[in-house]
């Protein structure tokens, strides 16, 4: 769709999304209310723009990954009411803070609010599920399913893996259409021969964190002597967003995801201080202002990267860039909007965007993912990669916490001899 000279290579979006069974385990502050407020932060808004890209002439926007785990609660007729009752409290908390004396707050609340409340009582009444069958017919998405309990793979027995992950991807059949055929595994975990179970489940690729293909995600590559293939996080273009000590959510202009106004549970601050106290107040403008320029930015950052590995291997190069899809909208406020964006100024750029499924253009030579005999996996939530020993006991491990990068942390789980 963009008149710019093509770039070589292809981008590839992934987002990875999964919250425990919250189902019955409470209301605020923790318990449902922790789905809620993803699905109001960050499902919602996710739809909204990939129908809108889609109505566009967008396709082919990204691959997302939806635990079995989630999409159960997410078609869940406790959960559907109460993300309703919860949509409808919202409204009240917006008019609450305008009452208060808050009347912007209130009004810019009460906006998201009914906003909110109008699409999920159009589209998702009758839960996720139809939802995201029509984004898949209209190839707008590849889904990513996975195992059915979203259980670290490789400290199960294969056969255990081989029944979660078969039962997952059935799971993903009854509810969306279609039987996905890629997945991203629970903490990117591997371990020797679930490749094997991979192909005989049908699955094509998979996702792997960046340091498991040894730093050099420019290609997909196939594991070992199965017809899988495993696809790496590209951190530095992963990290123009989100890293452990940067990223553009913590620029000061956007909402602060930590400060709430305790009389109503909504956010009024920006980024502004370490101190809650001593927050700036929300300004959209501003928020506006820095979204534009970080979209400038990646876009440019995606361009060089794309450059750059294309001449560097000789051929079309591959940038996956990979995040939970909660970050955009629950934990960044302005994350959504800066996917539109995003998603209509690559191609704009020249950058070809596709999915994984499209990805498979793009393959390498066959790769082992065991790193001196040890298993692979990575830890996203807790920011670490672990790395363990095969077949040393669980009992016998201590735990020691060594800098990889400057960005990157390893949790070594280093076996030692008890006397």
């Amino acid at each position: 769709m963009g008149s710019a000279r093509p770039v070589p290579g292809t981008f590839c979006l992934v987002l990875h999304s999964h919250l425990p069974w919250l189902a019955h385990h409470g209301r605020w502050p923790v318990g449902e209310e922790w789905l809620y407020q993803s699905w109001a932060g960050s499902y919602l808004p996710l739809v909204d723009v990939l129908k809108t890209l889609a109505a566009e002439g967008h396709s082919h926007l990204l691959s997302l990954g939806i635990t079995p785990v989630l999409a159960a609660q997410l078609d869940d007729p406790h959960c559907l009411s109460g993300m309703h009752h919860w949509l409808g409290n919202w409204q009240l908390r917006a008019h609450e803070a305008a009452m208060n004396g808050d009347v912007d707050l209130g009004r810019r609340e009460h906006r998201l609010a009914a906003t909110a409340l109008a699409q999920f009582e159009t589209h998702w009444r009758h839960g996720a599920a139809p939802v995201l069958r029509e984004l898949v017919d209209a190839e707008t998405i590849e889904l990513l399913g996975g195992p059915l309990a979203h259980p670290f793979q490789p400290l199960l027995d294969s056969r255990l893996r081989r029944f979660e992950l078969d039962e997952g991807l059935d799971d993903a059949r009854l509810r969306w259409g279609t039987r996905p055929s890629g997945i991203w595994a629970p903490e990117c975990g591997f371990t020797p021969g679930m490749e094997t179970e991979y192909d005989d489940c049908g699955i094509t690729h998979f996702m792997v964190d960046g340091p498991s293909l040894r730093g050099d995600t420019s290609l997909g590559r196939p594991v070992r002597a199965a017809n899988v293939v495993a696809f790496g996080r590209d951190l530095q273009v992963s990290y123009r967003v989100w890293s452990p000590k940067s990223g553009y959510p913590g620029h000061a202009a956007y909402r602060d995801f930590h400060t709430y106004d305790h009389k109503t549970g909504l956010k009024p601050s920006r980024v502004t201080s370490r101190k809650s106290a001593e927050k700036a107040p929300y300004d959209p403008e501003l928020a506006a202002a820095a979204l534009d320029r970080h979209v400038e930015d990646f876009v440019a950052t995606v361009v060089e990267r794309l450059t750059s590995e294309s001449a560097r291997i000789g051929r079309d190069a591959l940038v996956v860039a990979a995040f939970d899809t909660e970050l955009f909208g629950h934990w960044w406020f302005e994350g959504p909007q800066w996917l539109a964006k995003v998603l209509r100024a690559l191609p704009a750029a020249g950058v070809r965007v596709g999915t994984l499924s499209d990805a498979l253009a793009h393959v390498g030579d066959p790769v082992d993912l065991m790193v001196n005999g040890r298993v692979v996996a990575r830890g996203e939530d807790i920011g670490y990669l672990l790395v363990a020993e095969i077949g040393t006991p669980l009992s016998s491990f201590d735990a020691q916490v060594v800098e990889h990068s400057s960005t990157v942390l390893s949790l070594e789980l280093v076996s030692s001899r008890r006397q």
